[in-house]
């Protein structure tokens, strides 16, 4: 039996009821593939579902986890796929023709890397639901570089909880890269770009995945994304800003809560006041203390790492 040449990697780290649903979704699937999951040494069960679900099981080292190392480790190790869909384990696929929809736009030779549409988890807040409305419309788009004079930074938008690589476009440039503290996606995408590959973005490859996170964890958030940034300023040199995005979002997201909600309106302004915070200090990291910086972001792991 030939090799299928469409691999679905899963990450996983303690998180034996999310990589429960998730397979489940996957067994529905009517597309071919192999599922290639690499556990973080789980302490949760993890590590053994993975093995009695799936034949192809790696583990690795806590300590050794890199969001664009530990992906390209998957990809070297298990050549012989064209294509390789990333998910994590807190996504699972909305319909059983997910995996289908995502790799239908490698039809284009041209296509480097595709981009599925999130949904939000049927229990998530307001906001992680506008959030997830607002940045994966049902609208499906290819896009080259010479669309960044339009798009901005968004030319480049990709998320690794459902997104596609063809190997090919993929090793060109580099692979994903193990320095940067988070957004090996974007990186990647931005790079394809740049060797004029295309990245498509595919409305009908739907997945759930959200999450609720409170006023502290989004600060951690953005302050991680906006380390990225200011260590990566080739990508907004290359492809410009938000253009706006911030401004537009605010509005959507006030829009979106209604008069019926909004006693919710304060709390949003709050909240977005503080992801612009930690994204503007984190601009100015190279002069913060690398353990105030392990405190302020979410990936702290990094900063213990030779990259930070």
């Amino acid at each position: 039996m030939s090799t299928p040449q469409v691999a679905v990697v899963i990450p996983t780290y303690n998180g034996r009821r999310d990589l429960e649903r998730l397979l489940d979704s996957l067994a529905l699937q009517t597309a071919t593939f192999d599922t290639l999951i690499v556990d973080s040494s789980s302490s949760d069960g993890t590590f053994e579902l993975a093995c009695a679900r799936c034949p192809r099981v790696q583990r690795i080292d806590s300590k050794d986890f890199n969001h664009g190392g530990t992906r390209q480790w998957m990809v070297e190790h298990n050549p012989g796929y064209e294509l390789y869909v990333f998910m994590t384990q807190d996504a699972y696929l909305d319909d059983p023709d997910g995996i289908a929809n995502i790799v239908r736009p490698f039809a284009d030779e041209q296509v480097g890397a595709v981009c599925g549409r999130q949904l939000p988890h049927l229990d998530a807040t307001p906001l992680a639901e506008h959030a997830r409305l607002f940045n994966y419309p049902p609208d499906s788009q290819v896009k080259s570089l010479a669309d960044a004079p339009r798009l901005g930074i968004k030319t480049a938008f990709i998320s690794n909880s459902f997104s596609a690589y063809r190997r090919q476009a993929l090793m060109q440039v580099g692979g994903f890269p193990q320095h940067v503290i988070l957004s090996e996606d974007m990186y990647v995408a931005a790079k394809m770009l740049q060797a004029g590959w295309k990245v498509a973005y595919e409305g009908s490859a739907r997945c759930r995945h959200s999450h609720n996170y409170s006023l502290g964890e989004e600060f951690r958030r953005y302050f991680d994304i906006g380390v990225f940034h200011a260590r990566e300023p080739w990508i907004r040199q290359q492809f410009g800003g938000a253009g706006g995005e911030g401004l537009r979002y605010v509005i959507s997201e006030l829009k979106f809560l209604g008069p019926a909600r909004c006693l919710a309106w304060p709390g949003s302004l709050w909240r977005n006041a503080v992801k612009l915070l930690a994204y503007k200090l984190s601009q100015q990291e190279r002069h913060l203390p690398r353990r105030l910086k392990k405190n302020l972001g979410m990936y702290k792991r990094y900063w213990d790492s030779p990259h930070a």
